[in-house]
Formats: structure tokens, C-alpha cells, sequence
């Protein structure tokens, strides 16, 4: 089962790294509206997380269905990352 996991954070690590020249603008509106307190701003991000890797999707909400794109932000360790759905925290 590790070794499963270990494959999926790689691919996930490498997709977040061919996307982040395209979506790296996310990502610093993300840090902005966190820096400017803006609750606005941050709710209307996507809700697709990983929470016990402290995933965050930054890119907008519906971004699955009308960029057809896959859930993307930084992971724990503030590499770039994509993966598809949502899981639980404890998952």
C-alpha cells in the first residue's frame, strides 16, 4: 500500500510541476488574499483538499468542470501539486 501511495505523490509532484507555469497566478492570489485577511477572495477557491498533507486547491470554484482542469495548489512541503477529487482529512 505504501508503495502505491509513493506512486501517486510522484505523479501528482510532476503533474504540479508541469502546471505551475499556468497556474502559478492562483497560487499568488491565494498568498495574497491570505497576507490581506480577504474572506472573499478565499471563498470563492475551490474546495478540493487534502487536508492531512495540507493540500489546498487554489484555483476557482468549478474549476473541474469549466477549465477541466485537476485540483492544484502546494503541498506540505510548498512543491507545486495537482491531483484529481477530494479525500477526507484522515484518509
Amino acid at each position: 500500500m505504501q508503495e502505491v501511495r509513493d506512486r501517486v505523490e510522484a505523479a501528482e509532484t510532476e503533474l504540479g510541476v508541469e502546471l505551475s507555469a499556468r497556474l502559478q497566478l492562483f497560487q499568488d492570489r491565494y498568498g495574497q488574499a491570505v497576507a490581506e485577511g480577504d474572506a472573499d477572495g478565499l471563498a470563492g477557491l475551490c474546495g478540493g483538499k487534502h487536508g492531512r498533507w495540507g493540500r489546498i486547491c487554489v484555483l476557482p470554484d468549478g474549476h473541474e468542470t469549466s477549465m477541466e482542469e485537476p485540483h492544484w495548489g502546494r503541498n506540505s512541503e510548498h512543491r507545486p501539486i495537482a491531483w484529481v477529487g477530494s479525500a477526507p482529512d484522515d484518509w
